[in-house]
């Protein structure tokens, strides 16, 4: 049996053959470039949306009671660890500024109604972190945790570190929300450099479209976390 090589191993071969830009042959090199880095950025997000989704579901995991067997130490570690995949998504899209406007306009007719709206893996993202209307899976499975201990999130929050590590779960996930909030600003930065007021790929209203759709995770996280601020700021003199 042969030794198995690094290609083999992450299949390079397959994987290096998957970025087929849509511009005919006959197209500007350059144009052919610019398409080239487009897919490469997606396809990469998508990539690291795959790990960020599998890390979330495992963190909501190792909270869950129902097992009775809650690892809040490793879920900790996994939320740090989603905190910095979602920086790396972020600098996907800041590298994606350096692409031409000039360029995208000419391919962009290529993609047809091909659109990021469409990644069925950015909706599992936003289920697991929930926004400013509805718990996702992962604050539910934390709540559930530390109800399990016999605790609320208020009593996490105005314990600090004197919660363990529900208290370094609590900064994890304060993380990861601002990550993602990060890394949807980044896209909104993007569709608005490229596209101003125009209507996005897939039919959506671009910019407006992304505007109605960003919000942060965890709400009620941040208001406790807010009156503990509001509780612990001196009093000023009348």
């Amino acid at each position: 049996m042969a030794a198995l090589t690094y290609s083999d191993y992450l299949h390079l071969d397959t994987l290096l053959s998957l970025q087929v830009p849509h511009a005919p042959d006959t197209a500007d090199p350059a144009l052919v470039l610019a398409e080239h880095l487009f897919i490469v950025a997606h396809q990469s997000c998508e990539l690291w949306f795959k790990q960020v989704v599998v890390d979330l579901a495992a963190a909501a995991d190792a909270l869950s009671p129902v097992t009775g067997a809650i690892d809040g130490e490793l879920s900790a570690e996994i939320l740090q660890r989603v905190s910095e995949l979602l920086r790396v998504l972020h600098d996907q899209l800041v590298a994606l500024e350096r692409l031409p406007l000039r360029h995208f306009a000419e391919f962009r007719p290529y993609l047809e109604t091909a659109s990021g709206a469409q990644s069925s893996q950015f909706r599992t993202v936003t289920d697991l972190l929930g926004d400013d209307r509805r718990p996702g899976r992962l604050y539910e499975a934390f709540r559930a945790a530390i109800a399990h201990n016999g605790l609320s999130v208020t009593e996490v929050c105005r314990s600090g570190t004197r919660a363990g590590v529900y208290h370094r779960i609590a900064e994890s996930l304060l993380d990861v929300g601002n990550g993602y909030w990060r890394w949807k600003i980044a896209h909104l930065s993007l569709l608005s450099r490229m596209l101003g007021d125009l209507p996005g790929t897939g039919g959506t209203s671009g910019v407006a479209h992304l505007v109605r759709r960003t919000s942060m995770p965890f709400p009620e996280l941040r208001r406790l976390r807010g009156e503990v601020h509001d509780d612990l700021a001196p009093a000023r003199e009348a």
